[in-house]
């Protein structure tokens, strides 16, 4: 008997009853005890989505093909919910058919794991208009914490647009435009093509016990997990895709250490701005203004660590002080409205940084520096993590600690994002109400 099959007929009966719920944290808000008998949704995993490409080389799929996506969750379960994006298409996109399975070794699925996903309570196909999102129904399936799922993904060909993240650091896989439908395949021989962007999949969510919370790391790239890049643009650290080696990835295994039952997503977006839209597109839109679609429609929510800033001061410079203050402030006042906790971290030291081949950052220091004071002092969030203390240099405070520096000079090393995520207070993340009632001490 496999082990997907030994949840089959539990998973059904509390799936059926929970199919239309999405808990968040201002559900749980004022409802003491509410629901804590039953199972709810939490999100697990998730890849901003940035902007929308055309099919016209390796990297940018589109058309009638099939895309086999590799994601890799951060908590396990034996049901999950998965959320396709059109979000910045100009077309509908109608995804004929869509399967699960658990990634073995590039294309190829475990055999005994391949599920069918279907949407609006059964339906194989969906077509999703410009602009928006949906969410499969559940699919019994289990699967453990950081093994990767493999999301295949067949697209009708009436558009060539692809939403996507723009830098995922895993390996997703595509076939060429018109050999058909290859998402029930099991070998990976039909998928020739290979990118690092994240094509349609931006959420995946699991069905855990009522105790279990999420924190969405939000941010740019330090918490995409961007490592340095030369002057060409071009990553210096070898082997880092594949590996789950963000900060967000390193946070995750120290929260299973302590035998917490909080789950970290990503919504990092390199190049990302607080205040302003990208100078391009797959930089996306304002931090401001994506804290409803990145955050808030993850569910099981109750923590957000804030943290961007450093390419409104850098690409290119230009946001003064008060207005940084004050946007900080804004999207404070908003995630508190809805109800979730907000840890606010200082900006990384980058005087002598460079993005490819950009000089502007070393000029900014003095408004970083005086943004981080301000952060520090403040006491609007509810709790501040001083990411520029761990990393710097002792010696020259305005400088990434060498050991820490990609050759950028700008992003940590994997080492540097393990001291990011060491430099979290956990204690902090005092999860949901059901933790409390529950009598969790996390």
């Amino acid at each position: 008997m496999s082990r997907d099959f030994r949840y089959g007929l539990l998973t059904a009966i509390c799936v059926s009853a929970l199919a239309a719920t999405s808990v968040t944290a201002s559900a749980w808000a004022g409802v003491p005890g509410a629901g804590c008998d039953y199972r709810h949704w939490v999100s697990t995993w998730s890849a901003s989505p940035t902007d929308a490409v055309e099919g016209t080389g390796p990297e940018t799929p589109g058309g009638e093909q099939t895309y086999r996506v590799v994601v890799t969750p951060h908590r396990g379960g034996d049901s999950v919910r998965i959320r396709l994006t059109n979000r910045f298409g100009s077309e509908p996109v109608t995804f004929t058919r869509v399967t699960v399975g658990r990634q073995t070794q590039g294309a190829a699925l475990d055999p005994d794991s391949v599920r069918p996903v279907t949407f609006a309570g059964g339906s194989t196909s969906t077509t999703v208009a410009p602009g928006a999102d949906v969410a499969s129904d559940p699919v019994p399936i289990t699967v453990e914490g950081f093994e990767p799922l493999s999301i295949s993904i067949h697209t009708d060909g009436r558009s060539g647009q692809v939403t996507g993240h723009a830098s995922g650091n895993a390996t997703s896989y595509y076939t060429p435009p018109g050999l058909g439908d290859h998402t029930a395949d099991l070998a990976g021989d039909a998928f020739s093509q290979t990118t690092t962007r994240v094509p349609f999949v931006s959420q995946v969510d699991m069905l855990a016990p009522a105790g279990v919370a999420t924190v969405v790391a939000f941010g740019d790239s330090a918490t995409d997990g961007h490592v340095g890049a030369d002057f060409f643009g071009t990553q210096q650290v070898a082997g880092v895709v594949d590996q789950n080696v963000r900060y967000p990835d390193f946070l995750q295994r120290r929260l299973d250490e302590a035998g917490s039952d909080v789950v970290v997503t990503n919504a990092g977006i390199g190049g990302n701005r607080l205040l302003s839209d990208g100078l391009v597109p797959a930089l996306g839109r304002a931090g401001e203004s994506r804290i409803e679609a990145d955050v808030l429609t993850q569910p099981g929510v109750t923590d957000v660590i804030v943290w961007i800033g450093m390419n409104d001061l850098g690409m290119p410079i230009g946001a003064p002080y008060e207005q940084l203050v004050t946007g900080y402030t804004r999207v404070i006042d908003r995630l508190h409205d809805a109800g979730l906790r907000v840890h606010l971290g200082t900006m990384m030291p980058a005087s002598n940084g460079l993005a490819d081949g950009l000089t502007s950052f070393p000029p900014a220091d003095p408004v970083r520096v005086r943004v981080n004071s301000w952060i520090r002092s403040q006491r609007l969030s509810d709790s501040v993590i001083d990411f520029d203390a761990a990393v710097r240099d002792p010696n020259n405070p305005s400088i990434l600690e060498r050991r820490y520096a990609s050759a950028d000079n700008l992003h940590p090393t994997p080492d540097g994002y393990r001291l990011i995520a060491d430099t979290v207070d956990i204690t902090e993340f005092t999860g949901n109400e059901c933790t409390a009632v529950n009598g969790s001490d996390n």
